[in-house]
């Protein structure tokens, strides 16, 4: 170790070489550097108190960040499910709206119905019958059978 530099004597050195750092005390008189330093002074008690509030209040200020971060993820999270329910919503109302004009197309088919049957404007069948259908044959008969007839003396009609 070469300590021959500044203001350090020779004879400091040999007595660092002996691994005796933590008996001997560094002379004051022969400084190392020199400058207008300020001098460090012991922490009084009033500045270990501030010194401690602070860490906490940063520690707390960090938590609170923290947290923060947490509830924006949270809250933008919740904010895009909302949004796909919203547009879920809208379509439904639309889908809705249509089987809606549906039924009232449907309703108003039955209001008339009803009301025809209530003046008795019309009158339904009382029994329905089911025939059989004729085969081809059976229509050539059918129709060749049947007198033509130009007898055609009245008319109903709209």
């Amino acid at each position: 170790m070469n300590l021959n530099s500044a203001r350090v004597r020779i004879d400091q050195t040999t007595r660092y070489t002996d691994r005796n750092y933590h008996t001997d005390v560094i002379s004051t008189e022969n400084t190392v550097i020199d400058g207008g330093f300020i001098p460090e002074k012991p922490l009084t008690m009033q500045e270990l108190f501030v010194r401690r509030i602070n860490k906490a209040l940063g520690f707390c200020i960090s938590v609170a960040i923290c947290v923060t971060f947490v509830s924006y993820y949270t809250a933008m999270n919740c904010e895009a499910k909302l949004n796909k329910l919203d547009g879920e919503i809208v379509r439904l109302n639309t889908e809705n709206q249509d089987i809606q004009a549906e039924l009232d197309k449907f309703q108003s088919f039955n209001n008339v119905d009803d009301k025809v049957e209530e003046f008795k404007l019309l009158k339904k069948a009382d029994k329905v019958i089911e025939i059989t259908a004729l085969s081809a044959e059976q229509k050539a008969v059918a129709n060749a059978e049947k007198p033509v007839q130009n007898n055609f003396d009245w008319a109903i009609g709209y």
